[in-house]
């Protein structure tokens, strides 16, 4: 557990805190498998946008992974010097050449989109490296709204559609079917995937492993992922990439929030000056139920209260959960773990502000990255 020294009654409320210390932490794990496999890994910027910390990601890291015309531009333009790639279901046909300009690797969800772009590239002055989404139908994600190779997936090529009549110019093969999950699942699907498309990947430069590998968790087994990126640099004469998102900010991450009222209904019910459904959708969309700094489970410490949002969904409800003193109106409540899907999924419904970004750093200290106010919220309507 990391000592936390932040003075929190110093931020803003609410406020996103990232604690630039926890980054470098997780940032050394990633670089050090980089070194001892020569692997390359990538932010994905689906998780994390922080750019203005890129600067310091890409001292550690290889570049970043983009999933949209807007976030290659932000991986290009904020992490200078660094490969961007991109991979989307489809792609707009009047931004692909926009998309051209900032990425050096761009991969592809079926063969038809690989025939409509494939001359454009090649007729490019830039050297463009391509690749395409593969479905190798299997993964043991359990949300199934997260799990890409669910029946009627739109994510990837089975093997039953695949042309290999098609593939020249094709430089790579990509998947991504994991999602907060350890190496041990990599090191079966791999099987999998070598199984089905083994024959293909002998024509490849690389290989692209996706995400959603905690690599920076406590738990997670580094040494079976080096063994598995190895195995396959071995066999296959490969370039691997990974572009987890998640791992680069896990755990370093916090959101501030004061209470501002509390109610009884059956149960005493606390609302916060933050929102699930606006500043933290992955706990109702998940869900989960993210922890707060020195609380418990209902009825773990003497005083148990619901915690709800400021908006008027009635479903914005972060959670119950119990304190050793009674909580008063004012009081600062510290969720852990807020620097990934939060300030990359949040938004302003109800007019509710979003919240603002701080970094933390031993030199800096507290240092306030961005405030919003009502022109962000307007700036979005007409």
């Amino acid at each position: 557990m990391n000592k936390i020294d932040i003075n929190f009654s110093k931020v803003p409320s609410p406020a996103y805190v990232v604690d630039e210390r926890l980054i470098i932490k997780n940032l050394e794990i990633l670089k050090n498998v980089m070194d001892r496999t020569r692997c390359r890994i990538l932010l994905a910027q689906k998780a994390f946008s922080m750019f203005s910390l890129y600067p310091l990601i890409g001292q550690y890291l290889s570049g970043t992974a983009a999933s949209s015309l807007f976030e290659a531009r932000l991986g290009y333009e904020e992490m200078k010097g660094k490969e961007v790639h991109i991979y989307s279901p489809a792609y707009r046909e009047e931004e692909f050449d926009e998309i051209m300009n900032f990425c050096d690797h761009i991969i592809f969800n079926s063969f038809s989109q690989w025939n409509k772009y494939k001359d454009k590239i090649k007729n490019s002055e830039k050297k463009i490296e391509c690749g395409l989404r593969i479905n190798p139908e299997y993964s043991e994600i359990k949300t199934e709204i997260y799990n890409p190779c669910a029946k009627g997936s739109r994510l990837g090529i089975t093997l039953k559609n695949f042309k290999e009549d098609e593939l020249d110019g094709i430089d790579g093969l990509h998947f991504h079917t994991m999602c907060e999950q350890n190496s041990d699942v990599l090191e079966r699907t791999i099987k999998i995937v070598d199984e089905k498309f083994g024959k293909y990947l002998k024509k490849m430069k690389w290989i692209n492993l996706g995400g959603g590998h905690h690599i920076t968790r406590p738990d997670y087994d580094i040494e079976t992922l080096i063994k598995v990126i190895i195995s396959l640099k071995e066999k296959y004469d490969l370039e691997v990439y990974l572009e987890p998102g998640e791992a680069i900010a896990l755990n370093a991450g916090y959101l501030v929030t004061r209470v501002l009222d509390i109610i009884n209904n059956e149960i005493d019910i606390a609302i916060l000056d933050t929102s699930a459904a606006c500043h933290m959708p992955d706990v109702i969309e998940m869900p989960y139920r993210p922890n707060i700094i020195g609380a418990g489970k209902p009825g773990e410490y003497p005083y148990t209260y619901r915690l709800g949002g400021v908006t008027c969904l009635a479903g914005d409800i972060i959670g119950d959960y119990s304190f050793k003193k009674p909580l008063k109106i004012g009081d600062i409540l510290v969720f852990t773990d807020m620097a990934i899907y939060t300030m990359v999924k949040n938004n302003t419904f109800n007019g509710i502000n979003l919240p603002s970004i701080v970094n933390y750093n031993d030199k800096d200290g507290i240092k306030i990255i961005r405030q919003f106010g009502y022109e962000d919220f307007k700036s979005r309507l007409s």
